[in-house]
């Protein structure tokens, strides 16, 4: 019995032992995983905490160690660039620190955040991690890029144009000022959302432009070199019924500290005199796809300085809107200035409307002649012309023999009678001067009448050349400086459009009664006493007219073409 109990208790124990060599082991491996999972969890959840601190990124993170899942939250955002004026530090300074993390190029820059919105994301590894695209308006990113020192890339603007969104990933649409490297590009359509996708990159080398250039999209209209006392009172007066108390911002401001209480003479005063500072101040004037968005008056400081004297000024009746041409009329005007200068405003698309108006002949040169503003010697044969000579000279013989025998008949009559017959014969003779002078009169009258239709029948003149003729009466007649070249003259037309809105006003008025004419199929009488009433107006509207065609031929050019279309096409797009 013992012997049994003894080989019993020996096959327990090895039992116990297989178990425990077998099991032990076992049970490690199956808890190895869970460990594995846990500690690469724990890496990767580090190493992005790491890459979020670096970014400088607020996310809520949470893991799954059991499922090796790693969740993270990271808000999505909404950018612009900062105030080109308030804020040149940010504007014009790329970030230390941008985000290392895919989909964050967008930290490239210093930007204006607003947060729209929450991404989560599950991740298993730290390279997993991408980062919320923001959205951003694709013509306020082109402007800052450009602004910047940027160049477009024309085969990409116009590949992005015939291709949308299936645009090769990676296409160029910005480069570097030196033209080797890629400043702006498609970016993969992961996160886009059906918007357009695109990625950035900058180095600080690249900024080639500062605050003192001129910014894109925005043009510097230049005073009036010489101003006229009685056109400077106006242009006063008309500006400070224009001016808004927070034009005088920065005067208020330092005005408030001391409690100071203005007087209504002393604001009345401070308004006159700022009306009279912006006279004589050159005005940059902002315009997106929407026409005039803002103008300001800028008293340019010295380069070493780092201030600018900024006045924002009145612009309401500039604005596009669908009651008034006015505010196309002066975009369409300001743009062409533009145009023809070194600044494009690519975002500003002059109508159709105008372009077409702007290239047809529609003004007839016998107007002008008949105007007085151009010599019979310049235009082309245009009126009937009539020669009274030869019926004045029967006229005046016939009248002589008459007299002449009434006088001979006279001379052989008695005292009594010969005195009758002369006082007859006078008035006779004045009845009849009186009747030739009535006909002459209803003649010239009929003449005139004609000379005015065929006037408005004669060939039309290009707008160019009338704007010459033009340009010369008013020069001739001091209403513009003589020694300024036409696009010169229309800057400072421009200049006072947005001091002045009677003035503006007028213009506007001028230019919709001119192609209304052109659109009804040339000028009628109703035109015709409109201009003879404010010719000046016409002229100076002719200048503005001119720019424009002469800018249609670079504002046709492809890469601002397709620049334009692209930006309409594409308001809001996803930068990452």
């Amino acid at each position: 019995m013992s012997d049994n109990n003894n080989n019993n208790n020996n096959s327990n124990n090895t039992a116990e032992n297989i178990i425990t060599i077998i099991g032990v082991p076992l049970a490690v491996l199956g808890v190895l995983p869970i460990l594995y999972n846990t500690l690469a969890t724990l890496a990767a959840l580090s190493k992005i905490k790491r890459m979020l601190r670096h970014g400088r990124l607020t996310a809520l993170t949470r893991s799954d160690i059991i499922n090796r899942v790693i969740e993270v939250e990271l808000p999505r955002y909404a950018v612009q660039p900062w105030d080109r004026f308030d804020h040149r530090e940010q504007y014009w300074q790329i970030s230390r620190q941008p985000s290392l993390i895919p989909g964050g190029s967008w930290t490239t820059f210093n930007w204006k955040t607003n947060t729209i919105g929450i991404k989560t994301q599950r991740v298993e590894y730290a390279d997993q991690l991408r980062q919320p695209q923001v959205d951003v308006e694709f013509h306020e990113l082109v402007a800052y890029l450009l602004d910047l020192g940027a160049i477009p890339d024309a085969h990409g603007w116009k590949l992005l144009r015939s291709t949308g969104l299936w645009t090769p990933t990676g296409c160029c649409l910005m480069k570097s000022p030196d033209g080797t490297h890629v400043a702006l590009a498609i970016a993969p359509l992961e996160d886009s959302d059906g918007h357009l996708s695109l990625k950035v990159a900058w180095e600080p080398s690249w900024t080639t432009r500062d605050a003192y250039t001129l910014p894109p999209y925005w043009v510097r209209l230049p005073p009036s070199p010489n101003k006229e006392p009685e056109e400077s009172s106006s242009a006063s007066s008309a500006s400070q019924e224009l001016a808004q108390p927070e034009e005088m911002g920065d005067a208020d401001k330092s005005e408030e500290p001391h409690n100071k209480e203005v007087s209504p003479k002393e604001s009345l005063d401070s308004i006159q005199k700022q009306a009279e500072r912006n006279t004589k101040m050159p005005i940059t004037c902002r315009f997106s796809v929407d026409g005039l968005q803002s103008a300001v008056s800028q008293d340019q400081a010295p380069p070493v300085s780092t201030t600018f004297d900024v006045h924002s000024l009145h612009v309401e009746h500039l604005r596009i809107n669908s009651i008034k041409m006015n505010g196309k009329w002066f975009a369409s005007a300001a743009t062409a200035y533009g145009t023809t200068s070194q600044t494009v405003l690519w975002n500003y698309k002059i109508p159709d409307e105008i372009l077409a108006f702007a290239k047809r002949d529609t003004v007839p040169c016998g107007v002008l002649e008949l105007l007085g503003i151009v010599d019979s010697s310049l235009t082309p044969q245009w009126e009937t012309q009539y020669n009274d000579n030869m019926e004045h000279h029967e006229a005046f013989v016939r009248r002589t023999q008459e007299q002449r025998l009434a006088m001979q008949a006279e001379a052989r009559m008695d005292p009594t009678q010969r005195q009758l017959a002369i006082k007859q014969r006078r008035e006779r003779e004045s009845m009849q001067s009186l009747n030739e002078m009535r006909d002459r009169s209803i003649r010239d009258a009929q003449r005139r009448e004609t000379r005015r239709h065929e006037a408005l029948q004669s060939p039309k003149w290009d707008t160019k050349l009338v704007a010459e003729h033009n340009l010369a009466w008013l020069r001739q007649r001091k209403i513009v400086d003589g020694e300024l070249a036409l696009r010169d003259v229309v800057g400072t037309l421009l200049h006072r459009m947005v001091l002045d809105g009677e003035f503006a006003s007028a213009i506007c008025e001028m230019l919709d009664v001119w192609k209304a004419w052109a659109d009804n199929g040339g000028m009628r009488n109703a035109d015709l006493d409109i201009l003879q009433a404010r010719f000046e107006t016409f002229a100076l509207a002719s200048l503005l007219v001119t720019l424009v065609k002469d800018a249609t031929t670079a504002h046709e050019g492809t890469l601002s073409m397709d620049l334009q279309e692209c930006l309409r096409m594409w308001r809001v797009v996803r930068l990452g």
